[in-house]
């Protein structure tokens, strides 16, 4: 059976699973799909086409599944889609896509969101990411997973931030981040391994000295990005801890990705 308080709207069109519980004062709006055993605190409102996996806990004035905040938007059918086992705390906003890109935004699964955390239209967060109270993401970011931000830092738009990256409290990235590495600052910059996060997540020590002999020659190189993305497959072979670094360095956003020293025909950051 499912707990919905008397004073929650509900919209005729809203699907709800069993075992859902709804606070007071909620607001569910059309094309809005809630998962078995979902728990929506007091006065969240979710707005339209909104997609809420099983599990997920979402705490009171949280605020989903509203129009993005792009001045190019004109009420195009966009949607936000959440997985399963998240918990999404106060006063989060979470907004739809736009048709400027896949008009969705979306979130994985086993994610926390702290207080106050801001995902923008057409963000997609991978499974496993913490974003602590008031992190911000600038619309069309991508956050593979196991990503930690901390306290009051913020992404500016379309970068990327690869798999296990740390990004310290306040601080402002504005270039791509590439996995297993830690930034500080404003702008970011990296400052290392983020090996705090990796003996966290198991990795063996040998696969931490291989990530380390990695990043510290992409950073240090005097090389391209493609030269360096040869030089490393000649050193670690298909190594697949070391292929998803060289899979993010293929792919990198407009924004360009973050490095330490000049390196001839590209920018330094």
């Amino acid at each position: 059976m499912n707990k919905i308080s008397p004073t929650a709207y509900i919209d005729p069109s809203a699907e709800i699973e069993e075992d859902v519980e709804i606070g007071p004062n909620v607001y569910i709006g059309p094309k809005v799909y809630i998962g078995k055993g979902t728990i929506i605190k007091a006065h969240s409102y979710i707005e339209s086409n909104t997609k809420i996996g099983k599990y997920n806990q979402i705490g009171p004035f949280t605020v989903i599944g509203t129009p993005p905040q792009h001045i190019g938007y004109k009420g195009e059918e966009t949607r936000v889609e959440i997985g399963d086992y998240n918990i999404i705390r106060e006063f989060v906003t979470i907004h739809r896509g736009t048709a400027f890109d896949e008009g969705i935004t979306y979130i994985g699964n086993n994610c926390l969101l702290m207080s106050y955390v801001h995902v923008a239209h057409d963000c997609k967060i991978g499974d496993h990411v913490i974003m602590a109270n008031n992190a911000t993401l600038g619309g069309h970011v991508r956050v593979e997973e196991k990503v930690v931000m901390g306290g009051f830092s913020a992404v500016h738009q379309f970068c990327k931030i690869g798999s296990f990256a740390f990004i310290g409290a306040m601080s402002g990235v504005d270039k791509d981040v590439p996995p297993y590495v830690k930034v500080f600052g404003i702008p970011a910059k990296i400052q290392g391994i983020n090996l705090v996060g990796l003996r966290r997540a198991g990795f063996a020590k040998e696969d931490i000295r291989k990530i380390s002999q990695a990043i510290g020659y992409f950073l240090d190189a005097p090389s391209t990005i493609k030269e360096i993305i040869t030089e490393l497959r000649d050193i670690f072979g298909e190594d697949p801890v070391i292929e998803k670094l060289i899979l993010f360095l293929e792919k990198p956003s407009k924004q360009g990705i973050m490095r330490r020293k000049p390196f001839e025909g590209e920018e330094a950051f």
